[in-house]
C-alpha cells in the first residue's frame, strides 16, 4: 500500500500485493466485476481495510461508469451508480477503484468538521467534472487532495477525438506525441476548483506489472486497486 499522511485522515493507494486472488487477478484484487472469484474478492477487501485500521463491514462503495457523479455515502452500501463518495462520518471507510483511471482523494482540512472524498477520474470523468464535483461535495474549506496511481504519459496513447478536448480544457501541453498526461489534467482540475494543496504519486499503472493492474496492458483481463479512506475523527 502507498500511504498518504494527513492528521484526521486514514488514506492508503492499494497495490496488487498481499491478497489471495490468482492468475490475472493476482494478488490483491479488489473489483467483483474484474470476472475473479467473489469470495476471493471479498476477503482482499477485508484484509485491505484490515490494514488501515477500517470496518470492512460498514465499506462503502459504487458501481462506477466514468460519470461525474458524487454521491454521500452510507454505510455497507453497494452498487449506487456515481463515480465518487464523501462523508464526514467518522469511521466510515470508502472505496474507489482502478486499473488505469486514476484514484484522487479529497480531504477538509479547515475550517470546520472533518471531510473525505474519493473519485475515480478517467479521460471520460475528467471531461465530464467529476474533479469539481467532488470539490462542491465537500464545500466550503480548505481542501487537500492526493492523486494516486494511473497510466501514465509515457504509456496513454489516445486518439485526436480525445486529446482534443483535453488541449482545450487543460492546455496544449497535455498531450505531447498523441499520449495524453492524465496526471497533469487532474492536479489542474484540483487547482481550478480551488484545491490550494495537490500531492501526485506519479507512478503508472502500465508500466508496473508486478506493482499495479493496467486494463490497457493486460487487455481487459485484470484486477482492480484502489484507494480507501475514511475520517479517525
Amino acid at each position: 500500500m502507498i500511504r498518504w499522511r494527513l492528521p484526521g485522515y486514514e488514506v492508503a493507494f492499494t497495490t496488487r500485493a498481499g491478497g489471495v486472488s490468482e492468475g490475472p487477478y493476482a494478488s490483491l484484487n479488489l473489483g467483483r466485476l474484474s470476472g475473479d472469484a467473489a469470495e476471493r474478492v471479498e476477503e482482499n477487501r477485508r484484509r485491505a481495510c484490515e490494514a488501515i485500521g477500517a470496518d470492512a463491514a460498514r465499506l462503502v462503495l459504487n458501481r462506477q461508469v466514468h460519470s461525474a457523479t458524487v454521491l454521500r455515502a452510507a454505510a455497507g452500501r453497494r452498487g449506487a451508480v456515481a463515480d465518487g463518495l464523501w462523508t464526514d462520518e467518522p469511521g466510515l471507510p470508502l472505496l474507489v477503484l482502478g486499473a488505469d483511471c486514476l484514484p484522487i482523494v479529497l480531504a477538509r482540512t479547515g475550517p470546520g468538521r472533518p471531510a473525505v472524498c474519493v473519485l475515480h477520474a478517467g479521460w471520460r470523468g475528467l471531461l465530464a467534472g467529476i474533479v469539481a464535483a467532488g470539490v462542491r461535495a465537500l464545500g466550503e474549506g480548505r481542501l487537500a487532495a492526493a492523486v494516486g496511481p494511473g497510466i501514465g504519459p509515457c504509456c496513454y496513447e489516445v486518439g485526436e477525438a480525445v486529446a482534443a478536448p483535453f488541449r482545450g480544457r487543460f492546455g496544449a501541453d497535455v498531450v505531447r506525441a498523441g499520449r495524453l498526461d492524465l496526471w497533469t489534467c487532474a492536479e489542474r482540475a484540483l487547482r481550478a476548483a480551488g484545491v490550494a494543496s495537490v500531492e501526485r504519486i506519479d507512478r503508472c499503472t502500465a508500466c508496473e506489472p508486478e506493482t499495479f493492474f493496467s486494463h490497457r496492458r493486460d487487455r481487459g483481463r485484470t484486477g482492480r486497486q484502489g484507494v480507501i479512506a475514511y475520517v479517525t475523527g
